[in-house]
């Protein structure tokens, strides 16, 4: 309830010099006119797209709501196959920060907004939140549009009354969406729900760690296109959303803002497609994976220390002779050293040490170094090795990086010689 609906409904309670008759004329000169639906601007083109007006203490918001049947394809996925996905997590016994192990397909909340400006702060206002949830029998995706500004209220009560969801799932929506949602949202606590609590997969970051090698620019859309299967057209730009609805405030008219509202809504069909992706590239099932994208994924694993399935990625793909499998073989060897894997640690080195990139061969000289100095006691063997990596250090261009290797190879140079004088 707004602050001045409120004050007017306090108004007769309130003592003062004022008699009861003069207070009820008061009271009925001050009272604002319930508000009428019919009175919103260009109802009849709201209605065709499927959006009905949210009443709340004579202020409103839009909301349109819109389903998918579990058949419908978007790039190279049919969204049964999100189902699919999730099921999939639930069946493997290893954790990974996009496991949806003990959800339910429902329980995630595929989430976007689109806002009046890129930056942060309360001057940036939400005028969309748009968000989709799988059912059993389809997809259904509904957006909230704010259609001034102080209608917020409106905006996130209809918002946050109907949600249930445990697990959101955005594209870079840590670092803008959610905050952005969290800085509008205290500007109305006390007149809406709490926002609930929940997990967070964001699909940005995910994206960045699998296909940064390929994709120079990770926007959703370019991801879309290289990625995905799934191309945009006459797509309205994000960076003119903003200029649209101002536009849309000034007229009413909702020709542009439905096209902001295409946008929005492809943005969550496609975090759809992009999570079941991801989940069938880490699980295994995308048997098109290529060769690189096996050893990210074996990459990813390995740095949350899932040993044995960064073992099983790496594995795959370290039969071959080109770079991505000598980059395979490389940090197979290290999975091998954890596990105290000596024996084939040491023979995959020494592939990498002949075939691999000069960063790769230098580290995998003194790898072989270290191997035979503290584990093999071989001093001769080790000196060698030492003196194949000093030898490629002129090609680093890393200087802080060539500085610290100097001095570390050094250091085991003069070790090394001190033990062969000591046998």
């Amino acid at each position: 309830m707004s602050l001045k609906n409120k004050l007017n409904r306090l108004k007769p309670h309130l003592s003062s010099g004022v008699g009861h008759q003069d207070r009820e004329a008061v009271s009925e000169k001050t009272q604002q006119p319930e508000f009428n639906p019919f009175d919103i601007p260009y109802k009849e083109i709201w209605e065709k797209e499927n959006v009905k007006p949210y009443i709340l203490d004579n202020e409103y918001c839009l909301v349109r709501e819109v389903k998918y049947p579990l058949s419908y394809k978007h790039g190279d996925y049919h969204f049964a196959q999100a189902i699919q996905a999730v099921r999939k997590w639930n069946e493997v016994n290893f954790k990974h920060p996009l496991s949806a192990s003990g959800h339910a397909p429902g329980d995630l909340f595929f989430f976007d907004t689109e806002t009046t400006g890129l930056g942060g702060g309360a001057g940036n206002t939400i005028f969309l939140l748009g968000y989709a949830s799988i059912r059993e029998d389809s997809v259904v995706l509904k957006q909230h549009i704010l259609p001034q500004p102080g209608a917020e209220v409106a905006l996130y009560q209809s918002f946050l009354e109907e949600i249930d969801y445990t697990t959101l799932v955005t594209y870079n929506g840590k670092a803008f969406d959610w905050p952005q949602v969290k800085t509008r949202h205290t500007l109305v606590r006390n007149h809406v729900p709490k926002l609930p609590s929940f997990g967070h997969f964001d699909l940005y970051h995910a994206a960045r760690r699998m296909w940064k090698h390929k994709i120079e620019r990770m926007k959703l859309s370019v991801v879309e296109k290289e990625i995905l299967g799934f191309e945009r057209e006459d797509d309205i730009p994000g960076y003119l959303a903003p200029m649209i609805y101002f536009d849309f405030v000034e007229r009413k008219h909702p020709e542009g803002l439905l096209g902001v509202m295409k946008h929005n809504e492809l943005d969550i069909l496609s975090l759809i497609t992009l999570y079941t992706h991801l989940s069938f590239q880490l699980l295994g099932v995308d048997k098109k994976r290529s060769v690189r994208e096996t050893f990210e994924v074996g990459r990813w694993y390995s740095y949350l220390g899932a040993r044995q399935m960064a073992e099983e990625n790496f594995a795959q793909i370290a039969d071959g002779d080109e770079m991505d499998a000598i980059l395979a073989k490389h940090a197979l060897a290290f999975e091998y050293k954890r596990n105290a894997n000596y024996k084939d640690a040491v023979n995959l080195w020494e592939e990498t040490a002949k075939y691999g990139k000069n960063d790769t061969r230098i580290e995998a000289y003194i790898e072989l170094a270290k191997y035979y100095e503290h584990k093999s006691k071989d001093f001769q063997n080790a000196l060698t090795y030492c003196e194949e990596a000093v030898s490629l250090l002129q090609v680093l261009e890393n200087e802080k990086k060539l500085s610290r290797l100097q001095e570390d190879l050094q250091k085991r140079k003069m070790r090394l010689i001190a033990k062969m004088d000591r046998q």
